[in-house]
């Protein structure tokens, strides 16, 4: 009987009587199974636990009960959550247009060459460095209508004085303002990236044809960068979805249910009426809005990719 050595071909094998070879499948769930448990403990177990509460009627403090489909049918007669739910949208359509199209002409400008470039882009990213909750309290202070700076300022060109986020009629645009001016830089990278990667020859045949910029920009620039486009507006869509952190530390939902996002009705709903069953029936609602509106989006950035040579 001799040894024979193990063939490395990435299997495991056994050594046995005579020449011959056994080989062993190989086993991968040694390596697997901690991702697993991770996954199950972190995004598993929550939704499910969110799915089981949200079929109970639990406040907290009471005892719990079965409740089945009342918490979810209590959502569709409820028209604060409808309010709050115009709100969601109204919030992330203008956070994620306004943001899209400053950050896209932010990003031809700093694509150009001029001097001190570099400088004014490291400050033009810097907003986008700062944490929510600090933007929420410097925007604060800034929009108070008898101390505030923004106030000031109009009044050195004869524009009365706004009332920003304390009136209900402003309060959403002047949230979408901080939002826009924390993540417009975000959408500008992401954009500048895509111009860095466009080829220049097309550009180089334009010119000699005749097309001016407009032109240029409309049927060569905006197709070759649109998979970068949508890759931020996906991005954006989720962020502007969950913001929660700005909108809480400005305004809480006020004046009165005037900036009331779902997230800030669910949030109070749950902790703040400890009525746990309806927030998280809430909770189960909203999220199947966001895989809703991904899986759009995402069908949409499949329409925006390259399209080589043969067609593909």
């Amino acid at each position: 009987m001799s040894a024979i050595a193990p063939e490395r071909t990435g299997v495991a094998t056994q050594a046995i009587e005579g020449s011959q070879t056994i080989r062993l499948a190989p086993n991968y769930w040694p390596f697997v199974v901690p991702a697993l448990v991770v996954v199950g403990a972190v995004i598993v177990f929550p939704w499910a636990f969110t799915l089981w509460m949200s079929v109970n009627r639990w406040t907290l403090g009471q005892s719990r009960s079965f409740a089945g489909m009342e918490n979810y049918l209590r959502l569709a007669s409820d028209p604060r959550f409808w309010e709050s739910l115009v709100h969601t949208l109204t919030y992330t359509s203008l956070s994620v247009a306004a943001p899209m199209f400053l950050g896209t002409v932010a990003a031809l400008i700093f694509d150009a060459r001029f001097p001190l470039r570099g400088l004014l882009r490291g400050v033009f990213v810097m907003p986008m460095m700062a944490t929510p909750v600090a933007v929420a309290l410097v925007w604060t202070m800034m929009f108070h209508p008898q101390l505030g700076v923004l106030n000031y300022l109009l009044s050195l060109v004869g524009i009365p004085a706004q009332e920003w986020i304390f009136n209900a009629k402003t309060v959403i645009p002047s949230l979408v303002a901080v939002e826009t001016w924390q993540w417009t830089p975000l959408v500008m990278l992401i954009v500048l990236g895509g111009l860095a990667s466009v080829p220049r020859e097309p550009f180089e045949s334009a010119e000699i044809d005749g097309a001016n910029a407009w032109q240029q920009f409309r049927y060569l620039t905006l197709p070759m960068i649109a998979p970068f486009l949508m890759i931020a507006l996906i991005i954006r869509t989720i962020d502007a979805l969950k913001s929660f952190d700005i909108i809480f530390a400005m305004t809480q939902g006020g004046p009165g249910t005037a900036s009331e996002t779902i997230n800030i009705y669910l949030y109070n709903t749950a902790f703040s009426y400890y009525d746990i069953g309806y927030g998280s029936a809430m909770a189960v609602v909203f999220f199947i809005v966001i895989v809703a509106l991904s899986f759009i989006l995402l069908m949409l950035r499949q329409r925006s990719q390259w399209i080589d040579a043969e067609g593909k």
